[in-house]
């Protein structure tokens, strides 16, 4: 074994590149290896002609003259090589073809002597013959593997020569003798490796392609069977020989998750060679990336070598896995500081820190047990003291998490001890750490939220701590940590100290979602949850209100679950020591002073509500953004949500909590701060879903869908809310405009130029003209004033709408109602308690459609208003209802149902109220009928009134089934069911109405089937035409005398529409309408003797008229009008006009035609 050569690097790299100069310099020994390819060099004809490659042939000439065995590989070159390819075939093929399984070394008595007495054709027949034999094995079973006997390649003396004749016949018969397969066969004899990095020296071009195929053929863990400690040997001599390649074969390994050791033996052999960084370690990278990395594959691969290498029972100190571990140990030894001076060195800190998180890895994914020097070793090293910088921070994190992911390191009492002196020194020093770092992020925080988690108990939440920390998936087993959280609770932080450390413990300054770790806030957060703070009566309320104040964007994502667990803190009391503890919330005065910059105001001027605010708050204050101002109001809305929803367990505690005063409510800009997180979601992703479901909650009247699509269509808050706007500097004044209004209806050309320059600017800049915008809006009431000023000014408010809703809606009010001259105006608790005040106003609104656009969108907002304020009340005064009725008595007050009942039907009542109203103002006025040319007026407040009322059924169907059971003009009844798409809602209770005692509701139910058949010709209208006939029918017969015109004549027109929708009910009809014409015959003929024809309408007795102007008046609209018929004295007569009447329209429609067929 001594005496053989291993080709060098040197070597290999010169013949690689085919350098002569280097292979000039080369020893002898160093030359040997390479003389077959370089006699054969020599000896062919070259392809390159040039005079740089005859001059180094000449120099390869002159290095081979000197050496007598190149004489032996000449000869070998000498031999027929075609002929020896054809016989190797040959033989090949015979011995297939006789099933012969022997090669012909086997049929030698001996090989070595033969081999030696053979002159070069038959040298290269025995190889050939024995190579060949082993690769058919290989095919025949290519999964074993096993060493075959061979006396000639065990035999070191004739290795040389063997080398020779086997770089020469694979140079010249490389399709018989393919290198893969070569490689392949020579792993299965002895020395073969030796072999193989000869035969790939001599051809180096085959380098990767010989490394690709052995490692892509191995096995998946090496270790344990021979085979793949064979392929693993002989690719590390491999590699040996071109280093620079190791790495690259390395990297193959991971690929093919295959020979993990020789992995390990490369990186091993890569550290020795002194090829890396003496600050870090490829070898502690490369297996932290294979047990760290995103594939789960590679990570259960190196995984499983782990636990093969700890079971191996056959030498183990032989073993890949334990030259690793005796590796990291030397690296651990290198930077551990001695036990004098404690402290790591900085420019060990982070390799420190990358074994720290290898041996986490290779504990808790690879399970490996450490040993006790390795126990000891990271004992030392984690409970040493690093320098004060970002990299010492992120040191003492990983060893902190590394004591609780692997308490073995903890075995005796004395290693407790000094991981317990450790972890107090980490007490003590956090604030020192985190100022010198400059790092907002400490290991202080680490240590107080794993003290919060353990008091409470959360053993889950301190292993996803310690997992994210380390940045591995670990399993950590609760009950390990048992002794941690004994020496956390009891030793380091008990849960008083914990709530007292924590308050003192600094905000984050410009706390945003940048920045990572584990922060003051996460601490707090885990200690509003467990109620750690109102137990130990430790005031957090100031701690809350400075971080809200002191965030920033992106929004941290703890901020809105701080909040809640904050309001849930103080809405819902503690029992502590037999008494009911809660934090304190935010004053009012805190609160002011956050949107003391705001630029939009709603109300009275925020600085005049400031002055009971002391100087600290007030600068504090003017570093107030709109995040802290979204913070503040998403506080409030919770506050007052949860107070309403645990009423009940509010009043039962002694503590009183009251809600926010409705002035301070008032001018907060709450439609403008949405609009902004709205605009920005992405930044405040995790904040706008929870503020817009309390708005939706609490302001309805704030986020109406048609003020929405209203923002959209003006530009959106990009350009409502836009800061800097590029148009021209604003000329116009609230003054000019007011004078200007003054003369709108003989100058509107100033008004118009005006309004016009406003419609160009930003909402925040036309917050001043809202009072003059409103005030004039009772003088564009007069039928002069143009329609375009109106349609302008109408813009300019729904533009100011957006941004001040509030305000601006009470403004419009108070400067439309009737009784504005009255003391005292409207204010904004009085119009949500009574919304009908809305339409308390001048009646020319209802003649002016831009106007009443602005009054039905007041209208709209406070019905919702009025609907969550009668909500409000209810949850807020049912615990005083409830005591009350302990007190009297369970039978004299009402229960909560009852009072839930009364509820919905004020707010039924209010609704029913508002649309019996707007459906007034869509019939004619006197001064409508006087007036010509105001039908296309009346027409557009007709749509307008039955776009809302659409709205208003779609939202609620019953307010349509009691809107319709009050009833209303039937005049009204072809305006709504063509303009109110949703009428057909209807068809679904009219059996009910028809069902009504009251004469007067059975007829307009009758009249509103006649209107919903012809707009909806449908199965289910039929149904409930042929319905209405038979309840017609039936009330023929049941009906007295004085009752029978009074219901048939308004309804015996309504039969009409029905047949022209439905033809097939005209039998049932026509036979109705004869058994109505046999009765009013009959009645006649009973109290007068006198012939119908000569009877009047009132009862006197006419001339006899001419046979053919008999019933003329029937062709007459006026004479024989429904009305007009009711209102005489006979009324049978009259009904049989009428049903001659309908008759006659009736046969009328039978004419074919394609509206009916």
């Amino acid at each position: 074994m001594s005496n053989r050569q291993d080709v060098s690097p040197k070597a290999f790299e010169a013949i690689q590149t085919v350098d002569v100069h280097k292979i000039a310099k080369l020893s002898e020994s160093e030359v040997r290896p390479l003389l077959p390819c370089l006699v054969r060099m020599s000896l062919c004809a070259p392809l390159d002609a040039s005079e740089e490659w005859v001059d180094g042939r000449k120099h390869i000439l002159r290095i081979l003259s000197g050496m007598e065995v190149v004489n032996s590989i000449v000869a070998l070159l000498s031999v027929d090589f075609n002929a020896l390819e054809v016989d190797a075939r040959k033989e090949q093929h015979l011995r297939q073809k006789a099933g012969d399984s022997e090669s012909l070394l086997s049929s030698l008595p001996c090989p070595a002597l033969e081999f030696e007495r053979s002159d070069p054709a038959r040298r290269l027949r025995i190889i050939i013959s024995e190579l060949l034999y082993i690769m058919n094995q290989i095919k025949e079973a290519p999964t074993e593997f096993s060493l075959r006997n061979s006396e000639l390649f065990e035999n070191e003396v004739y290795l040389e020569e063997v080398s020779d004749v086997l770089c020469i016949a694979q140079a010249e018969l490389p399709s018989l003798l393919p290198m893969p397969m070569t490689a392949e066969a020579l792993l299965r004899v002895k020395n073969g490796n030796w072999l193989l990095c000869r035969l790939v020296a001599n051809v180096p071009d085959c380098f990767s392609e010989v490394c690709k195929m052995l490692v892509s053929r191995g096995e998946h863990q090496d270790e344990e069977s021979f085979g793949g400690r064979r392929r693993t040997e002989t690719l590390r001599r491999l590699c040996a020989m071109c280093p620079t390649k190791a790495l690259t074969i390395r990297g193959l390994t991971v690929e093919n998750c295959r020979l993990p050791g020789l992995a390990i033996a490369l990186s091993l052999d890569h550290c020795k060679s002194g090829h890396e960084d003496n600050n870090v370690s490829d070898l502690v990278g490369f297996v932290s990336g294979l047990l760290l990395g995103s594939n789960a594959t590679v990570r259960g691969w190196l995984a499983q070598f782990v636990r093969i290498g700890q079971k191996r029972k056959r030498d183990p100190q032989s073993s890949l896995l334990h030259a690793l571990r005796e590796h990291l140990l030397e690296e651990l030894g290198a930077i551990i500081p001695s036990e004098d001076h404690c402290v790591i060195e900085e420019r060990h800190v982070v390799q420190a820190s990358a074994l720290i998180r290898l041996y986490c890895a290779l504990r808790g994914i690879a399970t490996m047990k450490f040993s006790e020097e390795e126990s000891e070793q990271l004992l030392c090293l984690v409970t040493s003291h690093p320098p004060p910088t970002p990299g010492g921070i992120r040191f003492v994190s990983l060893g902190l998490c590394m004591l609780l992911a692997c308490p073995s390191i903890m075995s005796t009492p004395d290693q407790e001890k000094v991981a317990i002196s450790w972890m107090n020194w980490l007490v003590k020093e956090g604030s020192y750490f985190e100022s010198a770092s400059g790092v907002s992020a400490s290991f202080g925080e680490m240590l107080l939220l794993m003290a919060i988690h353990f008091h409470a108990n959360q053993m889950q939440p301190v292993v996803d701590l310690v997992c994210s920390t380390l940045g591995m998936k670990i399993a950590v087993r609760p009950n390990s940590l048992a002794r941690m959280r004994l020496t956390f609770t009891q030793d380091i932080f008990t849960e008083q100290v914990v709530t007292a450390h924590a308050v003192t413990v600094a905000v984050t300054t410009n706390l945003s979602a940048t920045i990572t770790g584990f922060l003051p806030v996460h601490c707090i957060y885990q200690l509003l949850k467990s109620r750690a703070f109102s137990k130990h009566k430790v005031a957090i309320k100031d701690w809350i209100y400075k971080q809200l104040c002191n965030s920033t964007t992106p929004l941290h994502p703890l901020l809105p679950p701080l909040i809640e667990a904050y309001v849930q803190s103080i809405i819902q009391p503690t029992h502590s020591g037999g008494e009911q503890a809660r934090n304190n919330p935010l004053t009012e005065s805190e609160i002011i002073s956050v949107f003391l910059e705001t630029r939009i105001r709603t109300g009275k001027s925020v600085s005049e509500s400031l002055m009971e605010v002391d100087g600290e708050n007030l600068e504090e204050s003017k570093k107030s953004s709109l995040t802290p101002q979204l913070l503040v109001l998403y506080y409030i809305l919770l506050y007052e949500d949860c107070l309403l929803n645990n009423m009940k367990i509010v009043a039962n505690s002694n503590i009183k909590l009251k809600s926010y005063q409705a002035t301070l409510l008032a001018q907060i800009p709450i439609k403008h701060l949405i609009q902004q997180c709205q605009q920005q979601q992405y930044y405040y992703a995790g904040l706008y879903p929870c503020l817009l479901r309390l708005l939706a909650t609490h302001y309805p009247h704030l986020c109406q869908v048609e003020d929405l699509l209203a923002e959209e269509l003006i530009g959106g808050p990009d350009v409502i809310h836009h800061v800097t706007y590029s148009s021209q500097q604003l000329q116009c004044t609230p003054q000019d405009l007011k004078k200007a209004m003054e003369n709108v209806v003989r100058q509107p050309a100033e008004v118009l130029i005006l309004l016009n320059q406003l419609t160009n600017q930003p909402a925040s800049q036309l917050m001043d003209f809202s009072a003059v915008i409103v005030e004039c809006l009772p003088k564009l009431l007069d039928v002069d004033v143009p329609r375009r000023v109106q349609t302008l000014v109408v813009a300019l408010w729904n533009i100011l709408n957006s941004i001040m809703p509030r305000k601006l809606r009470v403004m419009t009010v108070n400067s439309l109602s009737v009784n504005k001259y009255q003391k005292s105006a409207y204010t904004q608790q009085d119009i949500t308690v009574d919304p009908l005040i809305v339409l308390r106003c001048d009646h020319r609104v209802f003649r002016c459609p831009p106007i009443l656009d602005i009054v039905l969108k007041i209208l709209t907002s406070y019905l919702a208003a009025s609907r969550a304020y009668l909500t409000t009340h209810l949850q807020a005064s049912a615990v005083s209802f409830t005591k009350k009725s302990e007190i009297i008595g369970a039978n004299s007050m009402m229960t909560e149902f009852e009072r839930e009942e009364l509820k919905n039907a004020l707010i039924s009542t209010q609704d029913s109220a508002a649309i019996q109203i707007l459906l007034e103002i869509c019939l004619p006025f006197e001064e409508d009928k006087a007036r010509e040319g105001n039908s296309s007026v009346l027409r557009e407040i007709q749509c307008q009134v039955c776009s809302l009322l659409h709205q208003m059924f779609i939202a609620d169907p019953n307010i349509a089934k009691l809107v319709h059971f009050q009833g209303y003009n039937s005049e009204l009844l072809p305006v709504t069911v063509a303009g109110i798409p949703s009428m057909h809602i209807c068809l679904d209770f009219i059996p009910e109405l028809l069902s009504q005692p009251q004469m007067e509701k059975q007829i307009f139910a009758i009249q509103l089937v006649s209107y919903l058949c012809l707009q909806y010709a449908l199965p289910k209208s039929l149904s409930v035409a042929r319905l209405s006939v038979n309840v017609m029918s039936t009330l023929l017969t049941v009906l007295p005398s004085h009752k029978r015109s009074q219901f048939f004549l308004p309804t015996l027109p309504a039969l009409v529409n029905i047949c022209q929708a439905f033809p097939p009910l005209y039998d049932d009809v026509a036979s109705m309408l004869q058994q109505i014409g046999r009765i009013c015959n009959s009645n006649l003929a009973v109290v007068s003797n006198i012939p119908q024809q000569r009877l009047g309408l009132n009862g006197d007795i006419d001339p006899l008229p001419d046979k053919e102007n008999v019933y003329e008046n029937l062709n007459s609209s006026k004479s024989t009008d429904n009305i007009t018929l009711m209102k005489t004295k006979n009324r049978d007569i009259a009904l049989s006009i009428a049903v001659q009447k309908t008759f006659k329209d009736i046969v009328s429609l039978t004419v074919m035609n394609t509206k009916v067929f």
